[in-house]
């Protein structure tokens, strides 16, 4: 086994403009797919999930596939190698090193596999053995393919590990996938992909599960390895960011078929499909801009944090078994027309409106090209709504209303005990360390922080609304520690929360009109009156009264959130918890529930405690914003200046990890990576927590500068601002840049 090397058609960083590898070489395509056709079987008959894709990767780059759910991303790829069901029936071409892999027998396959084409899953526990240590899985893999000892193949394995970043390589190739943490599972399945240094790597949604500075180590861990191999790439995402980061040609699908498709930089800046469009146009980003207060407006009747409505594209994707007679997109599309409807367009180069190298499968490209059309030309965006909102300082407005929500110093801890048969407990683990927010009437305010962070725990502990383990929560201006059993009754109606995975928080047994009113009926409604407030409920949330009858699995996924969403308006709360609420839902579908969540924000006058892992979303709906970090508040203060002027180092490199959906601008930036892992919450750090991960500290300790360091180490930071209405952090060094 020889170590990863380099050659003439290896590189080390992006290809420039007009160096791309030359498609007419031979030896320089790795992949080639060629009208690739895939149907499942059904009770329906075949459904087409692919429809004659053609696809040339070539060594060394990276071709980034993009589309919503059902469009036929993943299908393209397990095809690629081979590891589609039974029930698929594949037809077409898929070269892979001049080898014929659709149609090829099992040990054909099984030689390639691996050796020439490898994939990085999704889920990496899943895709590890859970009983192997991870140093054999790796080095099993190596001499499936090479006639090494063992002994030979479990060093390399360490290297492996190694070079992907996994810390004390040595130590953790013993460790069993369980013992690893999401990153690190993802890094050695990384790992294992490019131990026999393939000819093409598949990725197929490889940093979907992980927090943003999680995929950042990970995007530059499958960055470096590409490169060190010479590996093409192929990234199947939904992430328009990553993509824009990562790739050097972008394909996008729809409905099984490719419907734009060109080098990254100038579908990003130009594109001529409005499919694509409306997705770019979708995307909430980190950098849009934020409308200051209208001059001479009440602070309490502003909105400073007006920002343009995101643009959702309307309807849904077909079915695969009732796809229209024309473009498949046409009744979705504003530009459609009755040709459009007719008959399906074909892939053309668009070398005639000035862009080389790229293809689109629209009949109105030239006509987009020669006006200029945008998104928001093609999709009108919905009108910014007016409402009653706080100011971007936090100002409770006239008269100094209370906050519909007041924590202070939160506390929450969970045993950890050892025994089965006469378990003891032997720590505990410090969720919730010190929590501190507030949120304000008809104001947004965000909770962001890595998974572990404690949000979730902060969360339950609100929503409890009994006496916290520690500090004190105040609902309404009630004291939860001092609530008789009716007051605790009636704040549960002014408290509701939408959670995360709609399909799992409605109950599929019965007829959403019932699961919408459940809420009323507990707090006393009789069934006529309940059942009165089910059409006004539904066309509130943009859902037809006709449908009150459907159980939730006849809805798609944004329609299920709308159902969620109806069901805590249906109390008339003053207080939203929004959980995760469009983390499951494809960029289309999540614009329109954002829309959704502002205008009844505005409509209702609500206050909402919005928690998310995407600060592309906090930063687009929020109006202040609070960081955690090891159960800590590390930073809080108003949205735009802590995302536009950060003062904790955590927070900023929070920031610097979130991807852009723009080349050029996220190829640019600074990026801070954290290194390793947040530390065990059963651990209770002495002085800042953040210290074995800050960039400052390590900044002051290569600088040799003890006193600062020494408080560091043992004083915790209080979470201070510098003057009123500023941004708090948590930081000794928070002035330092």
């Amino acid at each position: 086994m020889t170590a990863p090397h380099t050659d003439t058609h290896r590189r080390t960083g992006p290809l420039p403009t007009g160096s791309r590898p030359d498609p007419a070489r031979p030896t320089d395509a790795v992949l080639r797919v060629r009208d690739l056709h895939v149907a499942f079987d059904g009770p329906r008959g075949p459904a087409p999930a692919v429809r004659g894709v053609d696809l040339t990767l070539h060594r060394g780059e990276v071709l980034g596939l993009v589309g919503e759910s059902g469009s036929g991303k993943s299908t393209v790829a397990l095809a690629a190698l081979g590891l589609l069901p039974d029930t698929a029936r594949v037809s077409g071409s898929v070269t892979v090193a001049d080898t014929e892999l659709v149609g090829a027998s099992d040990a054909a396959l099984s030689r390639l596999r691996g050796r020439r084409i490898a994939m990085v899953f999704q889920d990496p526990l899943s895709a590890l053995t859970p009983v192997h240590r991870v140093g054999d899985q790796i080095a099993e893999a190596i001499r499936v393919h090479h006639d090494v000892s063992r002994a030979h193949a479990r060093r390399r394995a360490v290297e492996l590990l190694d070079l992907v970043g996994i810390p004390d390589p040595a130590v953790r190739a013993a460790a069993y996938p369980h013992e690893f943490s999401g990153g690190m599972r993802q890094r050695a399945l990384i790992a294992m992909a490019i131990a026999n240094e393939p000819d093409v790597l598949l990725a197929d949604e490889p940093t979907t599960a992980l927090d943003v500075t999680v995929q950042a180590q990970v995007l530059d861990v499958l960055r470096t390895a590409q490169r060190t191999t010479g590996a093409a790439l192929l990234l199947v995402s939904h992430d328009l960011g990553v993509i824009a980061g990562m790739a050097d040609r972008v394909a996008v699908m729809y409905a099984g078929r490719i419907v734009e498709s060109g080098p990254a930089t100038e579908l990003f800046a130009t594109p001529r499909m409005p499919y694509t469009m409306g997705l770019l146009g979708a995307v909430p980003r980190l950098d849009e801009p934020v409308a200051a207060p209208d001059a001479g407006a009440p602070v309490d009747s502003a909105a400073p944090g007006r920002r343009t409505p995101l643009i959702p594209i309307p309807g849904a994707p077909p079915e695969p078994h009732d796809l229209p007679a024309g473009c498949a997109f046409a009744p979705r599309c504003p530009l459609a027309d009755d040709a459009c409807r007719t008959a399906e367009p074909v892939l053309l180069p668009l070398d005639s409106v000035g862009r080389n190298g790229s293809y689109a499968a629209c009949r109105h490209a030239d006509r987009i090209a020669a006006d200029g059309l945008t998104a928001t030309d093609v999709y009108p965006a919905p009108p910014a709504p007016a409402g009653r909102t706080v100011g971007s300082d936090g100002d409770p407005g006239p008269g100094g209303r209370a906050p519909v929500l007041k924590v202070t110093g939160l506390t929450k801890t969970f045993p950890v005990r050892k025994g089965a048969l006469f378990p003891r407990r032997v720590g505990s683990v410090h969720a919730v360390d010190g929590v501190d927010l507030d949120v304000r009437p008809g104001e947004t305010l965000g909770l962001v922080g890595e998974s572990g962070s404690g949000k979730t725990t902060a969360l339950m502990e609100v929503l409890a609304l009994t006496a916290p383990e520690g500090g004190t929560v105040e609902v309404l201006s009630h004291d939860t520690r001092t609530l008789d059993r009716a007051v605790r009754k009636e704040l549960r109606g002014q408290v509701q929360i939408v959670f995360q995975d709609p399909l799992s928080s409605l109950d599929p047994r019965l007829p959403i009109g019932e699961i919408i009113t459940e809420p009323l009926r507990a707090q006393g409604a009789d069934r006529a009156q309940a059942a009165a407030r089910v059409p006004e409920l539904l066309r509130l949330v943009g859902l037809s009264p006709d449908h009150a009858d459907r159980p939730p699995h006849a809805f798609s996924g944004g329609q299920r959130q709308r159902i969620g969403i109806a069901r805590a308006l249906s109390v008339r709360p003053r207080l939203l918890v929004l959980d995760e609420p469009v983390s499951a839902l494809d960029v289309s579908v999540q614009a329109g529930v954002l829309n959704l969540l502002t205008d009844l924000r505005a409509e209702l006058g609500l206050s909402y405690l919005f928690v998310s892992h995407d600060l592309s979303v906090i930063r687009h709906v929020a109006d202040r914003v609070s960081v955690m970090y090891l159960g800590r508040t590390v930073e809080h203060g108003p949205v735009a200046e802590v995302f536009g002027a950060p003062r904790h180092p955590y927070t900023r490199a929070l920031l610097s990890a979130v991807p852009l959906p723009d080349p050029v601008r996220e190829r640019g930036r600074e990026r801070i990576l954290l290194p390793g892992d947040p530390p065990s919450p059963t651990r209770r750090a002495t002085g800042c927590g953040f210290r074995s991960r800050c960039p400052l500290y390590a900044a002051l300790s290569a600088t040799y500068d003890a006193d600062r360091r020494s408080r560091c180490e043992r004083q915790a930071p209080a979470l201070t601002a510098p003057g009123p209405g500023r941004s708090a952090a948590a930081c000794h060094h928070a002035e330092r840049p």
